[in-house]
Order: C-alpha cells, then sequence, then structure tokens
C-alpha cells in the first residue's frame, strides 16, 4: 500500500476582502502577514503595510480558478483574510 504525503504549496491562498478576489502570497512573505497581524492585534485603525502576491484568473478551458503569474501586485494586509483549506 502507498504511503500518502503531505505536500505543501509553495503558496498560501487568501481572500482581500476589498477588491473581493483571492490572492496567492508566497510562504516566506506570509511570515510578513504573521507578524504584522502580531504587532497590530487590537489596534484600531490598522497601519498600511503591503504584501507582494498574485490574482487568481478563472481558466475558461478547465473552469475553474488559477494563479496568474504573469503580473504581481501589491496588496494591504489589513485586508487579507487567511482561506482555510
Amino acid at each position: 500500500m502507498g504511503i500518502l504525503r503531505n505536500i505543501k504549496s509553495d503558496y498560501e491562498i487568501y481572500e482581500n476582502t476589498a477588491l473581493e478576489c483571492l490572492v496567492a502570497i508566497e510562504r516566506a512573505a506570509c511570515k510578513d502577514v504573521k507578524a504584522y497581524r502580531k504587532i497590530n492585534k487590537g489596534k484600531s485603525p490598522l497601519p498600511s503595510a503591503q504584501v507582494e502576491g498574485y490574482k487568481f484568473v478563472m481558466d475558461e478551458e478547465f473552469d475553474s480558478l488559477k494563479i496568474d503569474f504573469s503580473q504581481t501586485f501589491q496588496f494591504e494586509i489589513k485586508d487579507l483574510v487567511n482561506v482555510k483549506g
């Protein structure tokens, strides 16, 4: 019987609440997101900080979402909500 392994992706998926879209953030940049949330927990209003990532786009051929690696975007960390998968 084969062994099933958990293969981690190089990206984490977040929902951008301001733009109402899904974005992919590299795991290395996710450390910045987690540090920002830890430092600014309970603060109002949240300070401005950005992280680089990619938007998801609709793939018409497969009728599903895919990461568009052709262009990077800057996203406000305060607008990102982690999508549990």
